[in-house]
């Protein structure tokens, strides 16, 4: 028996996990914004008969993760083997749009209607010679991915889980030079908290330049963006199918204020490289076909030999050392009036930070919390917080918006006046992921406890604020009970 047959001579259970990661109505929700999915392209009204797919996007390719090796069947990997989105598994040199991929350096940006943490990000692409006219299987692609992301377990957005919006970065990948025309990318986001991963296939026409006579492919580029201070370091990682090969990455220092200028630092580093390496090169071509370091960005190009087929940006940077953060003290006692205040916390600081204030008892329950960008000088935060009287502390942790600097301060607190007379187990939304039934949560919002309902309602608590936050999503009262 052949090693797919072995993989899929248990469909059975799949279709029973495909089942179940349907019924959890909505649990993680994306898709590739760019390059646009199969789906997506339908949404847009480039794509014809596409079935369900033009209204969800978001859904489409909802499937167990662990492709190749399990996962989807074959025949049904553009719709994760869902019924509604069959449609997108019909295959045909002409069926779909395609979009043109001029540049083989691709930003894969993705969208998210329900965000929740991602493992990790896989980008698979058709071989050459693949049957654009034949269902797509294994057999259609590279079973080793071009690229791979480890997303650490971490929400792809700056918002809280379960909410809708666009990625907090791209992923930077470099499309095969040797691919070129019509070909399919596969990319594969892996849900960290269920079971299940989304497939989006992205059907593309590429038309970048391709290996040229003389043996040069295209593996990345140098995109100077940043401005870099003395004592950072950036470092072009280059990567195998093996993973990162040390002989051929490269790294350079920032040493004076004027290396930091963008333009600057990228024509170091490709000087760096040619001077360091003769099966890879960095710069522009000329007509002449001799590669030169410019200032601005400069290609990247491998032989074959090298074993290098893309590059990756690492930068190491320095912590701003000047950067400060603190809390002015409270005076005094700030009175409770049925167990809830407002506390007007004075913040003292030099840099612009993304600020997160939380007031703990004195059993370090969270009783209050917000989080505020602040400019430099003493802004106020208001904290709205339900507790007893007795002590308390606050706690800040400040980062900079280029994340190179974090700071950390700690304050007291004392409450007086009257306690409030109802308890809870935490601070909507922290720790949404633990919610069970039965559990309490104070919304700092409106001030109100809530008791999260029994099963199977209970589900809907974990899940996404826009729709149950209690007392504010549009579908609060299905998983709360106001108490």
């Amino acid at each position: 028996m052949s090693r797919l047959a072995v993989v899929y001579a248990g469909v059975s259970s799949l279709a029973i996990m495909i089942s179940l990661l349907a019924s959890q109505h909505a649990v993680a929700h994306g898709y590739l914004n760019d390059p646009p999915s199969r789906a997506f392209v339908c949404q847009k009204g480039l794509n014809k008969d596409c079935g369900s797919a033009q209204y969800e996007p978001q859904s489409v390719g909802e499937t167990a993760k662990g492709f190749p090796a399990t996962g989807v069947p074959d025949g049904k990997i553009a719709s994760g083997a869902l019924p509604q989105f069959t449609a997108l598994d019909v295959q045909s040199a002409t069926r779909w749009h395609k979009t043109e991929i001029s540049d083989r350096t691709v930003a894969f940006d993705w969208y998210y209607k329900a965000t929740h943490p991602a493992t990790k990000y896989e980008y698979f692409i058709t071989q050459n010679g693949w049957n654009p006219n034949a269902s797509l299987t294994r057999n259609s692609f590279e079973l080793t991915p071009f690229c791979v992301v480890d997303a650490g377990g971490r929400l792809p957005t700056d918002k809280p889980q379960g909410s809708e919006g666009p990625a907090r970065e791209k992923h930077t990948c470099q499309i095969p030079g040797d691919r070129s025309g019509h070909h399919i990318i596969l990319g594969i986001w892996t849900v960290d908290d269920t079971p299940g991963a989304f497939h989006n296939v992205v059907d593309v026409d590429i038309v970048a330049e391709a290996e040229t006579p003389d043996g040069w492919r295209p593996v990345g580029n140098i995109t100077p963006r940043d401005t870099l201070w003395v004592g950072d370091q950036v470092k072009a990682r280059a990567l195998t199918g093996s993973g990162e090969s040390a002989e051929f990455s490269s790294q350079v220092a920032i040493t004076d204020a004027e290396e930091g200028h963008p333009e600057n630092w990228s024509l170091k580093l490709a000087r760096h490289i040619n001077e360091t390496h003769t099966l890879v090169r960095a710069g522009v071509r000329g007509e002449d076909g001799v590669i030169t370091p410019v200032k601005g960005t400069n290609n990247l190009y491998a032989k074959q030999e090298s074993g290098v087929n893309r590059y990756e940006l690492h930068m190491e940077l320095v912590e701003d050392a000047h950067a400060e953060l603190a809390i002015q003290p409270v005076e005094g006692h700030l009175e409770l009036v049925k167990g809830r205040a407002t506390l007007p916390l004075v913040v003292t600081g030099n840099r612009t930070m993304k600020v997160e204030a939380t007031v703990f008892d004195a059993s370090y329950k969270a009783v209050g919390s917000t989080t505020q960008v602040t400019e430099p000088g003493s802004p106020t935060i208001n904290i709205d917080l339900r507790s007893a009287p007795g002590s308390h502390q606050i706690k800040l942790i400040g980062v900079t918006p280029d994340g190179r600097t974090s700071r950390q301060a700690l304050g007291d607190l004392t409450l007086s006046g009257e306690g409030g007379g109802q308890d809870y187990d935490a601070v909507y939304p922290q720790g949404i992921e633990t919610y069970t039934a039965g559990t309490t949560v104070l919304q700092p919002t409106d001030g109100n406890v809530y008791e999260c309902k029994p099963f199977p309602a209970s589900g809907w608590c974990a899940q996404s604020p826009h729709h149950f936050g209690p007392g504010s999503g549009s579908d609060w009262q299905d998983a709360w009970i106001l108490k």
